[in-house]
């Protein structure tokens, strides 16, 4: 992929941001409002930094298929896809502002340092104006702040921790994809309706931070309804094999499992628990059952059979009737020959999203992109109607639950939705305990 015009026609220099150890592009030009990469060519270019190695590679694989597919529609090749379907009509398929969209491509590895300098070279050397992707909170975080020092927007890709658009929030930063609170809020009535209200708990958490607030969510929604839990063993991001991690539950007393994991993590862990039975034993005279958090398609075919009848929380799942869904379902099944997952739903959302907000201000100044943002109330991109709040950049819509079919028609109907749980019951204050902490701060346009 070409670098955008300003590094071909030398207009950068780079400048470091005090206490920032980041060299960023400044562009001279006559405007009192320049910012950092100001398009001044035909063309604009955006950042697409995913996990292409690593735990999380399977969902990166997804996200770049959605960036590229995002890509063409605001080219306007393909179908368009949810272009016609969105509540706001200022896109026109002629790329973004009449600039035709071209993009770079980054592998974040799943850890923040390599986001993070993959990151910078899009900035700086590639003159990328948008960076978004990844499938981590940490890395989203470290990405996030980079991209706040640079003066660039960051649309997060997969993202789920609270910290993201809690302690560690920034006014560039905006999140689509729900987070650890909600999930909570809309798991536990499910749980304890099918479970009851009396059950101890055994947590394994992930060693990072989505870890850390997916397990004090679940905590804190469960313990509320009435569950003890008895033990909560933080696990490495980097571990293979959990044997040595699933043999002290069945010494505990616990009576289910809640494996805050994701992606190869949760597949290994939950494969593991089946291995060691536990979901044929039976301890404090109930059946023992396992709750994984949040879930994804692709989770889920890497779990296979160990998924059936195993509850968890989704973003949006490709099996749902609204006409954005069906109509994006339709754009990417027909150029990849299967359906999306919610990280390619979520990324490509995040990228009309951005391209939108661009059209209304009538600029690719930062600033402008984040008012257009803030406050931002829309529909048709298949989470049902859809605010991205002004205080904390969340967006805020429905929240799936969902669990593993007992009688898969494909590998790719593996889960089902149980619940579809109102925008109102996830909702929650601004300064809620879960989020304290952070400013979101003022937008940076860099130069």
């Amino acid at each position: 992929m070409s670098k955008s015009n300003l590094t071909r026609r030398g207009l950068l220099k780079t400048s470091a941001i005090a206490g920032a150890g980041v060299a960023l592009p400044t562009i001279f030009t006559s405007s009192a409002n320049a910012f950092t990469n100001e398009p001044t060519g035909s063309t604009v270019t955006l950042g697409f930094n995913v996990p292409q190695t690593g735990p999380y590679a399977d969902e990166g694989a997804d996200e770049l298929r959605a960036y590229e597919l995002a890509v063409e529609h605001l080219n306007g090749g393909g179908d368009g896809g949810m272009m016609n379907t969105f509540s706001s009509k200022a896109l026109k398929g002629n790329g973004i502002l009449g600039k035709k969209v071209e993009y770079v491509t980054g592998d974040t590895q799943t850890k923040s340092d390599a986001a993070r300098a993959s990151a910078k070279s899009m900035i700086e050397k590639d003159g990328a104006i948008m960076i978004t992707g990844g499938s981590s909170s940490g890395v989203a975080v470290a990405v996030q702040a980079l991209c706040q020092e640079a003066g660039v927007i960051f649309m997060a890709g997969l993202t789920h921790s609270n910290d993201t658009t809690g302690k560690d929030k920034r006014a560039n930063g905006f999140r689509h994809f729900f987070n650890s609170y909600m999930s909570g809020a809309a798991l536990a009535p499910v749980l304890a309706n099918a479970y009851g209200t009396d059950r101890k708990a055994y947590h394994l958490t992930a060693d990072y931070n989505w870890g850390y607030t997916t397990e004090e969510a679940i905590r804190a929604s469960t313990e509320a309804m009435g569950w003890e839990t008895v033990a909560a063993v933080k696990t490495p991001l980097t571990q293979t094999d959990f044997s040595s991690y699933i043999a002290p539950v069945l010494q505990s007393g616990a009576d289910t499992l809640v494996l805050n994991h994701y992606g190869g993590n949760m597949v290994n862990s939950l494969t593991n628990a089946v291995q060691f039975g536990l979901r044929d034993k039976q301890v404090n005279g109930k059946d023992f059952q396992i709750v994984v958090p949040l879930y994804s398609r692709l989770m889920a075919r890497g779990a296979g059979e160990n998924v059936k009848g195993i509850f968890g929380s989704t973003n949006w799942h490709w099996s749902l009737t609204d006409e954005g869904s069906k109509t994006f379902v339709k754009s990417f099944g027909e150029k990849y020959g299967f359906p999306p997952s919610q990280a390619a739903h979520t990324c490509y959302v995040q990228t009309l999203l951005y391209a939108d907000a661009v059209e209304r201000a009538g600029s690719f100044q930062p600033c402008a992109v984040v008012e257009a943002l803030e406050g931002f109330e829309f529909d048709g991109l298949g989470n049902g109607p859809t605010l991205y709040r002004a205080e904390d950049h969340q967006c805020f819509k429905d929240v799936l639950v969902v669990k593993g079919k007992e009688n898969p028609t494909s590998e790719f109907d593996l889960l089902e939705i149980v619940e579809v749980t109102p925008v109102d019951q996830v909702t929650y204050a601004p300064d809620h305990p879960q989020f304290a902490g952070g400013a979101l701060g003022s937008c940076n346009n860099g130069a």
